[in-house]
């Protein structure tokens, strides 16, 4: 359901490119994201589940869906945040991943907080 609230939920991404776990030869290129989730709204609420979507460059997409992250559901009261590190492997060096936390208030009134898309791209990708 989604509702007003969602826009209270802030994402910001960092990403980096693991080279030593990378395997170009292969089409193995592992990338690092840090993710901040932060409450920007006025009612607590808790993150249930995650929807990945990734692709790469030539156009091979992956759905990914999950109950919490990292092993957790963090519950943010207003102006809390919580930060995670996870990662993804790609076939191509430069790819897209974006998509959504389904998050519920203490109330019970479920919403998506929408994860707008990043670039992952190994150095010297893009000119």
């Amino acid at each position: 359901m989604q509702t007003e609230f969602d826009d209270r939920i802030e994402v910001d991404v960092d990403t980096h490119y693991m080279e030593s776990e990378s395997e170009p030869d292969e089409n193995r290129y592992v990338f690092a994201y840090t993710i901040t989730i932060r409450n920007v709204g006025d009612r607590p609420a808790r993150l249930l589940t995650r929807h990945w979507i990734i692709t790469d460059a030539n156009g091979k997409t992956q759905e990914v869906r999950g109950e919490g992250v990292v092993g957790e559901t963090p519950h943010l009261r207003p102006g809390e945040g919580f930060q995670y590190t996870s990662g993804t492997m790609l076939e191509t060096p430069m790819g897209t991943m974006g998509g959504s936390y389904q998050m519920e208030t203490d109330e019970g009134e479920r919403f998506d907080a929408q994860i707008p898309e990043f670039l992952l791209t190994t150095p010297r990708t893009l000119h």
